[in-house]
């Protein structure tokens, strides 16, 4: 009965009318003598197009293909036309999604090992307001052939080090379990990190032994109790997996930061209840606040809980940066306790989301360069900064993009959209319905079909693999060895179509120790002042 009913869907009606309308064309060929040779060719025009129709379900490159059999051939006729025609139907960016027609193509490429070069100079707008450029080195470096890591933890008892380009949290429940596999595949195959994102720790993110990070957020989800709150035991066994490398405490999403993640009623299966430990038939929301710590005291001395019952393994948080005075009064907080996080994770409100209202997507948190500025001068001022590693995550999908988050203060940067376009997502911007065209963001089995693991897992490990590639050869450009060396004096930024500003100018920095010594009159030094440490409340 699933065979018939997925049969007479729209996305297989196509092929359907194709295998029915060949033998009946035929059929009527036979007993007509007039009209015998038309419905022939009738019945040859099905039949080839119901073999194309089978073909597509069986072969393994395009998902798209799998999914709407015949019908998804329209798309790549289209992309094969005017580039004014390409851009109308499917790259133009009507719903204010961040990522550019010319970045999305980057990520294919790259995945695809397509040679990712363009002829004829920029299509950038150079003198229009808001271009930025690295400034290079009349004495460029030979390119850097080693892989770039990042210490994390290194007075923990196991201490990891990452990639400089990780994958960004993308549950289980959000993904379909194959979009996690590849991505776990492709990190295992790349020697990078795979953010488990809230939703817990699936059987698909072990299933390839790839690195991962392990969030937790509001929720609790894979180690909570039944009423919802922190379960440490629970949270102990999960974590003394080898496979997890790290455990990150979500504070918020920068899509939606103040909200708490949403799973859509549609997209939970009871094996995803299972493994989030909810019930079934209703939306799978997380608090938009924690049950287990109210003060930034508590915060910190959470986290060094996390480290203690995941048996030593590097513990942090993620936030979207609002007020600035509640992150000081965390940093206060260190400073009184003694105990610090071994890295923050900064998202910015340009990261991506399934599911969020409009006007938190569009008008709530910093976006990241300010909010991994800001935090990145926090540490420095409170004289913490050589202890706590910065991760950034929001709209990062290139090298350069990598390379100007280290400048303004990161160590390492995640993505998440940009791995998904590596899987094959089209942004059809279906993610909440759980109509997903190529098996990316969704629960139905038959669409998740379409996306052949092996054959996804290898583009990630391409895109990941050309754009670190792409970064040692812009940071040599820079007279670098390391992109570690990148500062805020190597990126400038048109502020006019006659005035160009160096980043060190548009983001000045704070020397080690001022906020402490009180000697930052800038800057930060009204907030410190108001920064509470056993309160996130302020005047």
């Amino acid at each position: 009965m699933n065979i018939i009913r997925l049969a007479f869907t729209p996305r297989y009606a196509p092929l359907t009318l194709s295998v029915v309308c060949s033998p009946v064309f035929l059929a009527i060929a036979a007993v007509s003598p007039i009209f015998g040779g038309f419905f022939t060719l009738l019945a040859c025009v099905f039949a080839m197009l119901a073999g194309l129709g089978i073909y597509d379900l069986r072969q393994e490159k395009h998902a798209i293909l799998r999914t709407h059999p015949i019908a998804g051939h329209l798309r790549f006729l289209l992309e094969e036309l005017r580039p004014e025609i390409r851009q109308y139907f499917f790259e133009d960016d009507k719903s204010g999604t961040p990522f550019s027609r010319d970045e999305r193509a980057l990520v294919y490429q790259r995945a695809k090992s397509q040679l990712d070069k363009r002829p004829f100079g920029t299509e950038q707008r150079v003198y229009a307001e808001g271009f930025e450029f690295l400034r290079h080195s009349i004495f460029p470096r030979p390119v850097c052939r080693e892989s770039f890591r990042v210490d994390i933890g290194p007075a923990c008892a196991k201490p990891y080090s990452a990639s400089i380009f990780n994958i960004s949290a993308l549950s289980f429940g959000a993904l379909s379990a194959n979009a996690i596999r590849a991505l776990n595949a492709g990190a295992r195959r790349g020697n990078f990190a795979h953010d488990t994102g809230e939703g817990g720790v699936s059987p698909y993110h072990r299933e390839n032994g790839g690195d991962l990070i392990w969030e937790i957020g509001s929720g609790y989800f894979g180690c909570r109790t039944v009423d919802g709150r922190f379960s440490p035991d629970l949270f102990a066994r999960t974590a003394a997996n080898p496979q997890i490398k790290m455990v990150e405490l979500k504070l918020s999403q920068g899509a939606k930061p103040g909200h708490g993640g949403v799973l859509p009623a549609a997209k939970l299966t009871p094996e995803i209840a299972a493994i989030r430990g909810v019930p079934l038939g209703q939306d799978c929301v997380s608090p938009a606040s924690h049950s287990v710590f109210s003060t930034p005291i508590e915060l910190v001395k959470f986290i060094d809980e996390m480290r203690r019952l995941s048996g030593g393994k590097p513990a942090g948080f993620k936030l979207c940066i609002g007020q600035p005075i509640e992150f000081l009064a965390i940093v206060k907080a260190m400073l009184e306790t003694g105990s610090h996080p071994d890295f923050i994770v900064v998202d910015g409100k340009e990261g991506g989301t399934g599911a969020a209202p409009l006007e938190f997507m569009d008008h709530l948190g910093m976006p990241m360069r300010d909010g991994l500025n800001f935090v990145h001068n926090a540490l420095v001022g409170a004289g913490l900064r050589d202890r706590i590693r910065i991760g950034a995550a929001g709209k990062i999908v290139s090298a350069f993009d990598i390379a100007r988050a280290v400048a303004l203060g990161a160590d390492w940067c995640n993505a998440a959209r940009g791995f998904m376009f590596a899987l094959g997502c089209l942004q059809s911007q279906t993610c909440h319905t759980d109509r997903c065209p190529t098996g990316v963001a969704t629960q139905d089995e038959n669409r998740a079909r379409g996306l052949v693991v092996p054959d996804k897992a290898a583009r990630v490990a391409n895109f990941h693999r050309a754009t670190l590639e792409t970064l040692a050869e812009l940071t040599a450009a820079a007279g670098l060895d390391h992109p570690g060396g990148l500062t805020t004096a190597h990126f400038a930024r048109r502020v006019s179509p006659s005035d160009i500003c160096g980043f060190d100018e548009l983001y000045p920095a704070l020397a080690p120790g001022e906020l402490v010594a009180g000697t930052d009159k800038r800057r930060l030094a009204e907030a410190w002042s108001k920064a509470r440490p056993d309160s996130f409340a302020f005047a």
